[in-house]
């Protein structure tokens, strides 16, 4: 009578006579699941923290952002060059490279598009002679006339780009300033408190990084807890954030989609 090998008997054989992995080969899937991790969070998702309120109530002080580095993309994007650029569009939330303030990102959303032909009145925005229905748009009370009735006065305030002034003439129809190609204009949804294009002009589009995405974690923290501090000051508040880290987590707000 035939030797029957039961099918726990047969799996077993199996799997001794399996190679084991090797330690080169754990230390090479090791390091192709960290270049796809590193690849991924440097070329398509990069974090970002929120350090100021002028995106409120959209993006709140503290709130951690995953961007969107492949659409849309400009120079700051990947990959750059190599794939052609996508537009934003009306009331997208973009991250960009500051215009006034090279190396510097800022994150506001996108108002008007090339072509369009934007001015506020009140505080209230109108793009083709339009009144803009803006359901995110926080307002905080107070009345400046060249920041509420833009372009009327010129640039808003005092702007660290000295050619706002002479461009945004150039860009002027009667009451109404014109996008030109290949820029965007962009105001903070905390229109009373956003240092934005009202001050320094159009961003260029190769100045765009790319949306974003989700707010992966929120922190419960101020405009102060990102400023310069000495280094014992910035490690004690480290430690802090450290210990009561779930204690000031808004849990409301984690994985809260960005729009």
């Amino acid at each position: 009578m035939p030797n029957l090998l039961t099918k726990e008997a047969k799996q077993s054989k199996k799997q001794e006579t399996r190679q084991k992995e090797t330690l080169p080969e754990s230390i090479a899937g090791f390091a192709a699941v960290f270049v796809a991790g590193l690849f991924i969070i440097t070329f398509v998702i990069q974090h970002f923290e929120i350090p100021s309120r002028s995106m409120e109530n959209t993006l709140l002080v503290g709130d951690h952002v995953f961007v969107d580095r492949l659409t849309p993309m400009g120079k700051h994007g990947f990959p750059g060059p190599l794939m052609p650029y996508h537009q934003l569009h009306r009331d997208d939330v973009a991250v960009f490279v500051s215009p006034a303030e090279p190396g510097l990102y800022l994150v506001k959303r996108i108002v008007a598009v090339p072509g369009d032909r934007i001015h506020l009145r009140q505080g209230k925005v109108y793009i083709n002679g339009v009144e803009q229905r803006e359901p995110f748009v926080k307002h905080t009370g107070g009345y400046d006339p060249p920041r509420d009735n833009f372009p009327e006065f010129g640039p808003a305030g005092m702007s660290e780009v000295l050619t706002w002034p002479d461009v945004l003439r150039k860009n002027m129809q009667g009451d109404d300033l014109v996008i030109p190609e290949g820029k965007y204009f962009a105001m903070g949804d905390n229109r009373e408190n956003s240092y934005d294009s009202r001050y320094w002009g159009f961003i260029p589009e190769e100045n765009v990084m790319g949306s974003p995405l989700f707010i992966a974690w929120s922190l419960n923290q101020d405009e102060s807890d990102f400023e310069p501090k000495p280094l014992g000051e910035r490690v004690t508040s480290f430690l802090s954030t450290a210990v009561h880290f779930f204690g000031i987590t808004r849990w409301n707000r984690v994985l809260r989609l960005v729009h």
